[in-house]
């Protein structure tokens, strides 16, 4: 039998709360015996929602009726005071009751929250959010998709060793193949902090990952690299491109093959492959972002997704703890 996975979840974060968290846990639950979930939020919410297929000795709920809002800007979270079920569910982890905190709150609430209560890995400035994306050969590694607007280069060196690891840590048959978000493919092109990591990490030969160099934007998904780097702006601004286009062409797609006879047709002949390309663009399957650099995991579940895509996160859970993210990261880190 595996290892019991202890995960702190923030029940009341996120659309739906705390009904999509509980249905959430319940789902993954099904799939997953080796999990215990601390379940942080209003009790008696919560329990109105806890199904009798799910065991008593596989949760507990510790009670607070103080919540982080999703307005909240970072400060005024922190402010909340620390009977929040977010900060409750990261201190968890911080006295290691817990091995990983996950919520689907306020993104900056959860990392000024996260770096008050956990310490960083030595040698390693700034934690950055990490995100899995889909490519043609299989999933890429992103970073950082929003926590650092401002980089340096050492920042985006570490970035590097970090999204390796996780990309290690989560896919352990991979190779890291490394590449920088850039304007152009060629050395001279992007600004002085890119240009400079390009160069140190050319002359690191580091042994835990393939550099390949500068990437742009019209190549992330096919598959030659599988952890890109950036800047918190750059990342962030790609993400939410690549989320827009995914969601275009669906939507597109859908209305293509639904308004008119022949289109439906078409759908009922091509189902099998329709439904597969669906399954491909569907953002639950990739649902759970990591905050890498603090020494104990954190996952950021997106605040919009259902049930599905929160079970899908707490899979993510149960890969980063058992594959030994933070290990593998003080190992590699210089």
């Amino acid at each position: 039998m595996s290892k019991l996975i202890t995960i702190a979840v923030d029940a009341m974060g996120g659309d739906g709360s705390p009904k999509k968290i509980i249905d959430g846990i319940s789902h993954h639950f099904l799939k997953n015996k080796n999990s215990f979930y601390q379940i942080f939020g209003d009790k008696n919410q919560i329990i109105k929602f806890i199904p009798s297929a799910l065991n008593n000795d596989c949760f507990e709920i510790i009670h607070t009726n103080e919540v982080v809002e999703g307005v909240d800007t970072p400060l005024e979270a922190a402010k909340r005071g620390k009977n929040t079920s977010m900060w409750l569910a990261v201190e968890s982890v911080k006295d290691k009751k817990a091995d990983i905190v996950i919520s689907a709150g306020n993104t900056g609430a959860l990392l000024v929250i996260a770096k008050l209560n956990l310490k960083m890995i030595n040698n390693i400035d700034k934690p950055a959010l990490s995100g899995l994306w889909p490519n043609k050969k299989g999933m890429s590694v992103v970073l950082d998709l929003g926590a650092n607007i401002e980089c340096n280069d050492k920042n985006l060196i570490d970035f590097s060793m970090m999204g390796a690891s996780l990309l290690k840590a989560l896919y352990p048959d991979e190779t890291p193949k490394v590449a920088l978000l850039n304007i152009g493919s060629e050395e001279i092109k992007g600004n002085e902090v890119i240009k400079n990591t390009y160069q140190k990490i050319s002359q690191t030969n580091n042994p835990n990952y393939e550099f390949k160099g500068f990437i742009e934007g019209n190549n992330l998904m096919n598959g030659d690299v599988n952890v890109i780097v950036a800047d918190g702006f750059t990342g962030n601004v790609a993400l939410k491109t690549a989320e827009g286009t995914a969601n275009f062409i669906t939507n597109e797609l859908k209305k293509t093959m639904t308004n008119s006879f022949v289109g439906k047709i078409s759908t009922l002949l091509n189902i099998k492959n329709l439904n597969k390309f669906k399954k491909r663009l569907d953002p639950r399957l990739y649902n759970g972002a990591i905050f890498i650099g603090l020494d104990s995991p954190v996952v950021k579940s997106h605040g919009g997704t259902d049930y599905i895509g929160f079970s899908n996160s707490l899979s993510v859970c149960d890969r980063v703890i058992r594959g030994n993210l933070i290990e593998k990261i003080k190992q590699n880190i210089n």
